[in-house]
């Protein structure tokens, strides 16, 4: 049972902690090692590298640099830190007031509940861990900051790239990032037409041990990168003198994964997490920079209308993560998020587009039948993915058997068979007015989706 594994890994190795970070300025590059230590088991140092020549802003101020990527590391520890949950977690790298703690426990609970969950886990927010800190307060003055422009996080599946289209308008003060590039990530922006000076990479790098530790069968699963992304993109917008940062993210997202609790494997893509993002950011950086996503006010279900139209990403974008461990990316055909995709798009696209993307027809495997439940709410959990909600699902699939007409392959027959179809509900009409949209975001959307709705 994995509680008793938990209880005791945290009392073989109650002490977790974040050392220190350094910023070693190399010929080209700069690189950002974080060190942690699990006392009595290991020391990990993952770091960071970027390239020199995306670093713009000629009036950097040092305090605050340091103090983003001493919050970076903040983000990093979770990947280490999950591995037992040890309960005192110490902080000898930088400053942190009672409120940032608070702050900091919030995102580590929630941000690891689908690991704790999936591990039979069950502790309580303020006893996950004890955070103590280590460090004389620094006091940062007020810093003159003017950013321009937009920097775009790209994935590489469809919601971005949905972005990137949307974002046309304002081309020349936009910036890609990428973390960790992959042909198909630098494919999309080079299909929006934005070439190597637009489009900023950075590489982060695990530190072995943890893969080791990993195997060995100590404690393991999902962490909050987009949490992680909130940061390092905060860090990249300032070195690039950017004014916003501007996500992909849903209104899908905000939905629990298990459905009545607040456990969900996209929390830091919630609106909640943006909001407490950008209050975090405001009161301890303290400069103006605004981190919101384009997407929110949107469900999947229009994102997928909008995508439909977009068919020149059509053959090269990718969403399924069994599939990106491959070189190159591709689609399993076998996960969630390969028939979430293929639901949310096929009102929209015929067969043979469809097929010319997945490979073949995934409403004719029947091995997926019980992910296509799952997907639709018809089991105890949505699949632990980026995937859209139940109503969603429902609407598309009710769509796409209206479209198939009497010849229906097996798994939409089936769905016909044993579920009412729900096609009320317009989700293509909808508009999620929670959101962090400046009037001409909004304006943007709303002109797009007006074409085609």
């Amino acid at each position: 049972m994995n509680q008793k594994k938990f209880e005791d890994l945290r009392e073989k190795y109650p002490t977790f902690i974040y050392d220190s970070y350094e910023i070693k300025d190399e010929e080209n590059n700069l690189k950002i090692i974080f060190n942690f230590e699990i006392e009595g088991l290991a020391k990990f140092h993952p770091y960071y590298e970027i390239d020199k020549k995306y670093i713009t802003n000629k009036n950097i101020d040092k305090s605050l640099f340091d103090n983003i990527v001493f919050h970076i590391g903040l983000i990093e520890l979770v990947s280490y830190f999950k591995c037992t949950c040890s309960k005192n977690v110490i902080i000898k790298a930088g400053y942190l007031d009672e409120s940032q703690i608070n702050w900091f426990k919030k995102l580590y609970y929630y941000g690891l509940g689908e690991m704790l969950y999936k591990n039979g886990i069950n502790v309580e927010l303020n006893d996950l861990m004890d955070i103590k800190i280590i460090h004389e307060k620094e006091t940062i003055g007020k810093i003159e900051y003017t950013g321009i422009g937009n920097l775009i996080p790209i994935g590489g599946g469809k919601d971005s790239n949905v972005t990137l289209e949307l974002m046309k308008s304002e081309f020349d003060i936009n910036t890609c990032f990428v973390i960790n590039p992959k042909d198909v990530n630098i494919k999309c922006c080079e299909t929006a037409e934005y070439d190597d000076d637009k489009i900023c990479t950075i590489k982060r790098v695990l530190d072995k041990r943890l893969i080791q530790l990993n195997d060995e069968g100590f404690l393991n699963g999902h962490t909050p990168f987009s949490s992680l992304v909130a940061f390092v993109t905060y860090f990249i917008a300032y070195v690039q003198n950017k004014k916003y940062i501007i996500l992909s993210n849903e209104a899908s997202a905000n939905e629990p994964t298990v459905i009545g609790t607040k456990i969900n494997h996209q929390y830091s893509k919630t609106y909640e997490f943006e909001n407490d993002f950008n209050d975090y950011t405001k009161k301890y950086f303290n400069i103006d920079i605004k981190y919101f996503s384009l997407l929110r006010c949107l469900n999947e279900f229009q994102i997928g209308l909008l995508f439909s139209k977009y068919k020149k990403y059509h053959n090269i974008f990718k969403s399924c993560n069994v599939g990106s461990k491959n070189t190159p990316w591709m689609w399993c055909g076998k996960c969630a998020k390969c028939m979430f995709v293929y639901i949310i798009l096929s009102p929209f696209l015929d067969n043979e587009e469809l097929n010319k993307i997945f490979d073949k027809n995934l409403y004719e495997d029947e091995s997926l039948l019980d992910i296509l439940l799952e997907l639709s709410g018809y089991s105890e959990t949505k699949p632990f993915e980026c995937v859209g909600t139940y109503g969603e699902v429902r609407y598309a699939l009710s769509l796409a058997i209206k479209k198939y007409g009497d010849d229906l392959p097996i798994l939409l027959k089936y769905y016909k068979e044993h579920f009412d179809l729900e096609l009320d509900n317009k989700y293509e009409k909808m508009f999620n007015e929670e959101n962090n949209l400046d009037k001409k975001f909004v304006s943007i959307v709303k002109e797009e989706l007006d074409k085609y709705v």
